[in-house]
């Protein structure tokens, strides 16, 4: 697994050290062992996660910016954990409304010894953080309005929503409320993936 890993990553522009590119291949073994008591996705095959899970959550990572930044609707980590230990310098918020997603990842966050992630268990209209994020990511979460309309009160001033999306989404960002724009629609590249990924990155209008 280990070797495939390495052979993706070698597809892709990241710079990974062998204790990045191990720590995501224990994420994987963990996912695996997990999934059959916690369903934690539909996704059965350990060397499949590798494309499908791994690889599409690192596709985001030349996008990533600032400090802070919350997965919100993280379900098992994605993207968040492959990407916290992608980016060990920044720090990451893993939220999710399920207590059994939460109780995995603080175990994730044990076993790999990720002390940049803090997994949460809250709402996203709940969560009220003491400062604003630099980055709002999501993975397959919601439409876009309903993204941004959940999830307003979580950036900074000049704080961004990062969509993942798994089609083109223009209909969305013509729906999109006028205290947002659109930065960038980006296409993704997922070696090995049979489908697109996109990336909408939205900001907030200062005012």
């Amino acid at each position: 697994m280990l070797e495939k890993l390495r052979q993706l990553v070698a597809q892709t522009s990241l710079q990974l050290s062998e204790q990045q590119l191990q720590q995501l291949v224990q994420y994987v073994q963990l996912l695996d062992k997990w999934n059959s008591a916690y369903n934690l996705t539909s996704v059965r095959d350990p060397m499949e996660m590798l494309v499908k899970h791994i690889m599409d959550s690192l596709a985001v990572a030349p996008f990533v910016k600032g400090q802070r930044i919350i997965d919100v609707g993280t379900g098992p980590g994605l993207p968040g954990i492959p990407l916290a230990i992608c980016f060990p310098e920044k720090q990451f918020t893993l939220l999710d409304s399920l207590g059994k997603r939460i109780r995995f990842l603080n175990q994730v966050k044990l076993q790999l010894g990720l002390q940049n992630v803090t997994p949460l268990q809250s709402r996203v209209e709940e969560h009220q953080p003491v400062q604003g994020y630099d980055q709002v990511l999501s993975r397959a979460f919601a439409s876009l309005s309903d993204m941004i309309g959940w999830c307003a009160h979580l950036p900074a001033d000049h704080g961004q929503f990062l969509a993942m999306k798994g089609a083109q989404v223009a209909e969305e960002i013509a729906a999109l409320p006028d205290f947002v724009k659109v930065v960038a629609n980006e296409t993704l590249l997922v070696p090995e993936l049979t489908g697109q990924r996109f990336l909408v990155i939205v900001e907030k209008i200062p005012g």
